[in-house]
């Protein structure tokens, strides 16, 4: 595999990404049934969820391309063991069908919020991976009283906090190049409307280019305690993330003054894909961090 992704990695980073993709859902982790499933109405357009387990409410939230099982299909079965896990797939992801609706991270927070009160959830904990993290900060800002806990893995709030390789990324792709990819098969196999294919990835990738800030003050008002998790080579910049890190109440001398209640972690030798494959330790960050 290794050498399969360096040719990809040289011609087309994000084909390159999509076999990652494709290692994550053919993975054997456990396979858990949700004990309800569907859709939610909110915004104009309907938003399918899975419910698992019983207790204190977690909410999850994928990255770009990826859908429920892709994203946390390790995790889930952890997590519910002593939580109600709620997982969303966004507009246009996995069974959540297309919509011409224009992709934004103020829409799509919002939509979290109205799957939250289709399901009569008052607050929760919200833990989410890459486009994910993004959306979940935006949530903090436009809904604080909804969240107890936030969890933002391999991710940032603002366009710049990713190295300029990342946001040059799809710059120059087209649809068509994602045909006959892992990615089309994972799309097909959950997709309402397979027709949308295209559609779907030309809005993704005017999405993915255009720039998002939810503001340096905005970060600095969130009350609720956030863990960062982030590989040491996930795209990230570090010491964007130390900023963020700084604006949560982190990055003091904890011998001479308390501990914030905000923590950060960096996993080693880990990339924006693999990082999310490092089950046990996320969640024993997850745990430890939730209790």
């Amino acid at each position: 595999m290794k050498s399969v992704l360096t040719g990809f990695n040289i011609l087309k980073p994000a084909l390159a990404m999509a076999m990652l993709f494709f290692m994550v859902l053919t993975s054997d982790g456990q396979q858990t049934k949700p004990a309800e499933s569907g859709y939610a109405p909110v915004n104009g357009i309907k938003v399918y969820y899975e419910v698992y387990g019983k207790g204190m409410p977690i909410v999850l939230l994928h990255g770009a391309f990826y859908n429920i099982d892709m994203n946390w299909a390790e995790l889930i079965p952890e997590l519910s063991k002593t939580r109600k896990v709620i997982a969303i797939e966004f507009q246009g992801h996995g069974r959540s069908p297309y919509s011409d609706r224009k992709l934004d991270i103020v829409s799509l927070a919002s939509d979290v919020e109205g799957v939250m009160n289709y399901l009569k959830v008052d607050s929760a904990d919200v833990a989410e991976y890459s486009m994910g993290g993004s959306i979940a900060y935006q949530f903090a800002i436009q809904y604080p009283e909804q969240l107890r806990k936030l969890v933002i893995i391999s991710s940032t709030y603002k366009s710049s906090g990713w190295l300029p390789v990342v946001n040059r990324g799809l710059e120059g792709f087209k649809p068509e190049f994602f045909d006959n990819t892992p990615l089309k098969t994972a799309y097909d196999a959950l997709a309402p409307d397979k027709t949308k294919w295209r559609e779907f990835l030309q809005q993704m990738i005017v999405f993915a280019g255009e720039s998002f800030d939810c503001g340096d003050a905005n970060i600095a008002k969130i009350k609720s305690p956030v863990l960062l998790i982030s590989g040491d080579n996930d795209g990230v910049d570090k010491i964007e993330l130390m900023k963020t890190y700084q604006l949560l109440g982190g990055g003091v001398a904890a011998d001479l003054e308390p501990m914030p209640k905000s923590r950060l972690a960096i996993v080693p030798s880990q990339g924006h894909v693999t990082v999310m494959m490092q089950t046990k330790t996320i969640s024993g960050y997850l745990d430890d961090f939730l209790k």
